[in-house]
């Protein structure tokens, strides 16, 4: 079966660069704008994974990752976040909340790929 990645990042730019890359190797993706959207839109859906920016507006990704880790029909979902942050204390928040990975942009597609293969098991 198909597996399911949401990108979660106000970027279009973003959102599209890893939709492409994710889409070149077969996944089914979702694309939400912010942490709120993302909330919305998992109402009812089913997502193998969900890639995540950091800094975004009406939500951004840490919070995003609090509310999904304190749902139960997505507790176990893991999240790699996605982000130009690269400091200790920011990857240290993000580890607490849940997330399961850290990729600094500028990534590489490969890169991604990998973190991806890594956190997707059946």
């Amino acid at each position: 079966m198909q597996k399911t990645i949401m990108i979660v990042d106000d970027s279009a730019s973003i959102r599209q660069v890893v939709n492409l890359t994710l889409k070149k190797v077969g996944y089914n993706v979702i694309e939400a704008t912010d942490g709120e959207d993302a909330l919305k839109k998992l109402v009812g859906a089913r997502v193998n994974l969900v890639v995540c920016d950091v800094n975004m507006p009406n939500m951004d990704g840490i919070t995003f990752l609090k509310s999904l880790k304190n749902s139960a029909a997505h507790k176990f979902t893991p999240v790699i976040m996605l982000t130009t942050e690269s400091q200790e204390a920011k990857k240290q928040e993000g580890r607490q909340a849940g997330a399961k990975a850290w990729v600094v942009k500028p990534f590489k597609p490969e890169q991604m790929l990998e973190a991806i293969a890594k956190l997707m098991c059946d």
